[in-house]
């Protein structure tokens, strides 16, 4: 099912963030810095496990569940 990435990015994001513009620009940073850029995927994108299971790892590190 496509876009499912684009989805576990925005949780990832609206969790650590929680409306904060200056936490939410930190954590795509982070994301970024980690091997995924959260600009490339769109809810049309197609699911990669690999990518998946990298925002898996991620999001354990920052503290929160996808």
């Amino acid at each position: 099912m496509p876009g499912q990435i684009k989805q576990m990015i925005d949780s990832i994001v609206q969790q650590r963030s929680k409306g904060n513009a200056t936490l939410v620009a930190t954590t795509k940073t982070k994301l970024t810095l980690k091997g995924v850029n959260p600009e490339r995927f769109t809810s049309a994108s197609p699911d990669d496990a690999a990518v998946q299971e990298k925002l898996r790892v991620i999001a354990a590190e920052l503290g929160v569940r996808v």
